[in-house]
């Protein structure tokens, strides 16, 4: 296994790699944070279906219907895992939490504004397209307002953000710089945790579909890339927030007053994720603008670095 020699006296974050390759980590210590992080993640989501469960008096407990209290427990679940995640490799990497979020400057709002705005707008085209061409893929079945409808819609605005953010917690702001931290050179560091952390996202959303496991793949990849090329934390979570929002929000609206329900086996996706995953490369490229953008001398960036 290639390893970094680590020097006692050296800092645990190299501010001269990228973000996404910048955590210094003895070689053990990524393996107890690629192993322990998904165990945590699926045994709460567990627990929280559970008491779900028991609040709703039913009897299948990992149902993949997505009722209110289902989905509150799913996005409860995994925004508690995120910030676990973050507590955890501060503690094990001893490096201070907000290295994890953002590398070489500050966290700013502009860069939530910007990607949020760009996000949702690309994301609701993405959608609408794929409604256009392959209205049976959204499992959409009609509009229709219930109380259900409601207490989704409001489960939906108050805790997908926090699932959201928690999944870049997890495998863009912790289990990203842990895999690369194996890695001396840059470059390869950058491929090797882009790569390990993708594949870690893909498999924990348990589908066996192909065009499922692809698609989140590409998530996985492409949030990491907006990670790098921002160097922190912002437009991943951004983009990641209002996917969700857009995709769930849509699928309660139209789900015929009742609930939507969650499949990932084989058969579930087709070729209309292509579309979805132009959505996500069309983000990074936009990141990629802004940021070029950005870093010219005497704009934005070189004020905010300067203070």
């Amino acid at each position: 296994m290639p390893t970094r020699p680590l020097d006692a006296s050296a800092p645990p974050i190299d501010t001269s790699r990228p973000f996404g390759a910048h955590v210094r980590m003895n070689w053990w210590k990524p393996l107890v944070i690629v192993s322990v992080l998904p165990v945590v993640m699926v045994l709460l989501q567990i627990v929280f279906y559970y008491a779900a469960a028991v609040i709703a008096g039913r009897d299948d407990p990992l149902t993949n219907e997505m009722t209110p209290l289902t989905l509150l427990a799913n996005n409860l679940s995994v925004g508690v895992t995120g910030l676990l995640a973050l507590s955890f490799v501060v503690r094990l990497a001893e490096v201070p939490w907000h290295s994890l979020l953002s590398s070489s400057r500050r966290l700013d709002s502009r860069r939530w504004k910007v990607y949020s705005g760009g996000s949702t707008l690309l994301v609701a085209a993405g959608v609408a397209l794929v409604a256009l061409v392959a209205p049976g893929d959204t499992g959409w079945t009609g509009f229709e307002i219930t109380n259900t409808t409601v207490a989704l819609l409001l489960v939906v605005v108050l805790t997908t953000p926090l699932q959201a953010a928690g999944e870049e917690l997890i495998f863009r702001g912790t289990m990203l710089p842990a895999i690369a931290s194996w890695v001396p050179a840059a470059r390869w560091a950058l491929l090797t945790g882009l790569v390990g952390s993708s594949m870690v996202f893909a498999l924990i959303h348990g589908s066996a579909d192909p065009w499922l496991l692809g698609y989140f793949t590409v998530v996985g990849v492409c949030t990491g890339l907006m990670a790098v090329i921002s160097r922190g934390l912002e437009a991943p979570i951004a983009f990641h927030v209002c996917n969700n929002l857009v995709v769930t929000l849509l699928n309660s609206l139209f789900a015929d007053g009742g609930t939507s329900t969650y499949e990932r086996s084989v058969g579930a996706g087709g070729p209309s994720y292509l579309i979805l995953a132009a959505v996500n490369l069309a983000v990074v490229g936009l990141v990629w603008l802004c940021e070029r953008g950005w870093h010219r001398p005497g704009r934005w960036e070189d004020r905010t670095n300067h203070g």
